[in-house]
């Protein structure tokens, strides 16, 4: 598995476009950094171009999240866009290429995105997209598929793309998941343009913050609190609403949930967080010492 090298960390909070954390696995069009407790912050740093996707951005963000996935000691995931642009959607001159391409080449190209999409979304540790400026298409598919989004009160957002002519298509098993599929139809037939407040309404976020610096402190308050919670767990608990959700609630399920809770119970991160509990300490995964 690989590592994080304290080296090479930097404070994600005082310099949001860092250091690459493992250059082998990505390009600079997305950037990785940590901090030494394990807060992981993964930008998409394509300024000029508003973050928009193209097939670079794609596989970088799809091998990032392969890196994270892997990596020893990663706590939370932060996702971001460069220069206070979430992204802007799918970039002007990849669509004009795909436009060119038969259907196989373009069923490869969104299979890209798709394959993406579901690797953060099925990442273990707490995923939580910081929003501003505007997440468009694509972009607020990616919004969609991280567990938890914060968002600027001047983000503006979209599934515009059937002024294009095209669908939501790989996005959409997040959105509707998100948001509902009446209000994703609606969304996704008008393509109108809505607010922070709609998105936390819609389900699409679940907190606003006044401006960049409101997503500063989301970021750090969050990054603290998930430093008390077992990273088996957070993994046991995302997987646990996976399992349940959409089941009818009979014998099955109930002896499915009282399974898993005897299974974690005996578990040693249980064991570990039990008796911490007990002799008023800290468990050993908070990583930040003292009593």
């Amino acid at each position: 598995m690989a590592q994080f090298d304290s080296d090479q960390i930097q404070n994600p909070i005082a310099d949001p476009i860092v250091e690459v954390v493992d250059t082998d696995a990505q390009s600079q069009t997305v950037v990785i950094n940590a901090t030494a407790e394990g807060v992981a912050t993964v930008v998409i740093n394509r300024p000029r171009r508003k973050n928009a996707f193209d097939a670079e951005v794609i596989g970088a963000l799809n091998e990032a999240f392969e890196t994270l996935e892997a990596a020893d000691g990663v706590r939370v995931v932060f996702v971001r866009g460069a220069a206070g642009t979430f992204s802007a959607g799918a970039d002007l001159d990849w669509m004009r290429h795909a436009s060119t391409l038969t259907e196989s080449d373009n069923r490869e190209d969104a299979m890209a995105m798709a394959r993406m999409l579901h690797r953060l979304y099925s990442l273990p540790m707490l995923t939580v997209a910081l929003v501003e400026g505007s997440a468009f298409g694509g972009g607020a598919g990616l919004v969609a598929a991280c567990d938890m989004a914060i968002a600027t009160r001047a983000t503006r957002f979209a599934f515009s793309e059937v002024r294009l002519g095209l669908v939501a298509a790989t996005i959409s098993p997040y959105v509707v998941q998100a948001i509902g599929p009446r209000r994703a139809r609606a969304l996704f037939s008008t393509a109108r343009v809505f607010d922070a407040e709609e998105a936390q309404a819609f389900g699409l976020i679940d907190e606003v913050v006044e401006d960049g610096a409101g997503l500063h402190a989301a970021r750090e308050r969050i990054g603290r609190a998930m430093l008390d919670c077992g990273p088996t767990a957070v993994a046991e608990s995302k997987r646990l609403v996976e399992h349940v959700a959409g089941r009818k609630i009979d014998n099955g399920l109930l002896s499915d949930t009282a399974h898993w809770i005897a299974r974690v119970r005996v578990s040693p991160e249980a064991q570990e967080g039990v008796g911490a509990f007990l002799e008023r300490r800290r468990p050993t995964w908070d990583v930040r010492g003292g009593e």
